[in-house]
């Protein structure tokens, strides 16, 4: 038995094929449409959309194209599949995707053939517009070159092309090869991870969707899910997908925290952390140790010793989740207590002694 029928389900809800009906519109999802759809409709030239890898870019360029109607809009998607395409390859290809009966393979007489073909959907009341798929795979000023040269294709009052640009953040700096394109982008939007709510919500709309209107996973899997996969919808369907399968196997009647984290741990998702998560942690940990070098300091210089009827206590150490193993003690020798009272040391002083300190715990 698969896990389809063991769970009640009429499909699979976790598949990372771009299927519409499965589409999460999440509130971020939301913005990033409406921006978009806005371009379009002011026929805006050049906006992009760009996001990590796994964020959702295809499914909202897809639903985009979707939404776009017909009676309004001569649309197109092309995915861009290689680095290694001509302008020639690319021009051709819009001019099909467009309607250009018989394309040439001369390129003044492609464009000549692309700018009637577009003042006919101008003269039709419909708006061209061509969504670019993976477009940080566009990676030659040439290429760059031959973008902005279509986005000069206009009539009085208005352009008569507007290209929306799917892709990885790094398509911001491939833009940069053709300095005036750039210049050219009317809008940007990045699409962020899901929050653990949405995350929530994303896994229990799939499953709806699927055919099982009751809940799967519990909170604490739930949780996991989105500590593992980051937020992102790609590895999120990847992580439920093994869950379910996992849990058939096993005959459990919900996914519980610890299927999750087995598979987190055998698809390399326990080891990884994102950028912002390791720099939280060390920037915590850093404010640890120097409070608790602070402390020590004090200590040493006798303002926070204890009374002499009590016996002397070692500061509380912290918590072993916030401070990094250390690879020697280091001892701190509470200095004698002088005869008269030290004079007061100045703010500067005091982080330069507490630098020193720092230094021992290997800063």
């Amino acid at each position: 038995m698969n896990y389809l029928e063991y769970y009640g389900l009429q499909q699979e809800p976790f598949s990372n094929a771009p299927v519409s009906k499965f589409f999460f519109n999440s509130a971020q999802h939301s913005k990033a449409l409406l921006r978009l759809q806005y371009a379009a409709e002011s026929m805006k030239g050049l906006a992009l959309l760009v996001g990590d890898i796994g964020a959702g870019k295809t499914t909202l360029a897809r639903r985009m194209l979707d939404q776009l109607p017909e009676d309004a809009y001569e649309a197109a998607l092309l995915v861009i599949i290689h680095s290694g395409i001509t302008a020639e390859w690319l021009l051709k290809r819009i001019a099909t995707q467009l309607g250009v009966n018989e394309p040439a393979e001369d390129k003044l007489t492609l464009l000549s053939q692309l700018y009637k073909r577009l003042v006919e959907i101008h003269d039709s009341g419909k708006k061209a517009i061509v969504l670019i798929d993976e477009a940080q795979m566009l990676q030659t000023r040439e290429i760059m070159e031959e973008f902005r040269g279509l986005l000069n294709l206009e009539v009085p009052g208005t352009k008569l092309l507007t290209f929306i640009f799917f892709g990885l953040p790094e398509l911001e700096e491939n833009l940069k090869l053709d300095e005036p394109l750039a210049q050219r982008v009317a809008l940007r939007y990045h699409l962020d991870p899901l929050s653990e709510e949405a995350t929530s919500n994303y896994i229990e709309h799939r499953l709806r969707l699927a055919g099982r209107p009751a809940p799967l996973f519990a909170p604490d899997a739930v949780a996991a899910i989105h500590r593992f996969s980051r937020g992102i919808p790609r590895l999120i369907n990847t992580i439920c997908d093994n869950g379910l399968f996992e849990g058939s196997l096993l005959k459990r009647e919900s996914i519980e925290a610890d299927i999750i984290e087995n598979i987190a741990a055998d698809l390399g998702l326990a080891q990884q952390e994102s950028a912002a998560e390791r720099a939280a942690r060390s920037a915590e940990a850093q404010q640890v140790m120097k409070d608790t070098a602070r402390r020590a300091k004090e200590m040493a210089a006798g303002r926070g010793a204890p009374v002499a009827s009590a016996p002397a206590q070692a500061p509380a150490a912290p918590a072993a989740a916030h401070v990094p193993t250390m690879s020697a003690p280091v001892s701190i020798t509470p200095a004698p207590a002088p005869s008269a009272a030290p004079a007061p040391k100045k703010e500067e002083a005091e982080d330069d002694e507490i630098d020193s300190i720092l230094d021992q715990f290997g800063e």
